[in-house]
């Protein structure tokens, strides 16, 4: 068992009830072993980026966990494969997406995960609902999240909920 870390974890879906895929998503997350759900950034509409289809429905939720990075990153593909998850092709529209993007201060790559997720700073949609939980984050240019997100005014986004802590989805 791991000391408790502070992880971020981005959701996304664009087939179906997306927002209430998310929320079926954020429940299962409170059910995974030694993890807490702290707190859940508000949900945003944005255009498929790299891909065709849909808008996607996105979020950020923090958590905190004991497990290692890979025991968690399980737990999230069986919350995936729940919620319908098919893996047809890269980029492809999908029922759910859920990314480790942060787990503590561990820069992990291997075949299965890579964290800090490495096009974590170049998508408004993670950004975005990031920004919301840690807006005094900086990035590797020395950029700060907010600053960051303004610079990717290309990629389209909308507010559609207000963020809340872990206990209510």
């Amino acid at each position: 068992m791991h000391r408790d870390e502070r992880v971020f974890i981005g959701l996304g879906a664009n087939l179906g009830d997306a927002i209430g895929t998310l929320q079926a998503a954020l429940a299962q997350l409170r059910s995974v072993p030694d993890t807490s759900v702290v707190a859940i950034s508000s949900m945003y509409r944005t255009a498929p980026v790299q891909a065709a289809g849909p808008d996607f429905i996105n979020a950020v939720a923090e958590l905190r966990t004991r497990l290692a990075p890979e025991t968690l990153l399980t737990h999230m593909m069986a919350i995936e494969q729940n919620q319908g998850r098919e893996r047809s092709f890269r980029n492809a529209p999908r029922s759910l997406d859920l990314d480790l993007l942060l787990f503590g201060e561990l820069r992990i790559c291997t075949d299965q995960l890579c964290v800090p997720h490495p096009r974590m700073w170049q998508r408004a949609f993670v950004l975005a609902p990031l920004g919301e939980l840690v807006p005094d984050m900086v990035g590797a240019d020395g950029r700060g999240i907010l600053e960051t997100v303004a610079g990717l005014a290309d990629q389209r986004i909308e507010r559609i909920s207000q963020s809340r802590d872990g206990a209510s989805a």
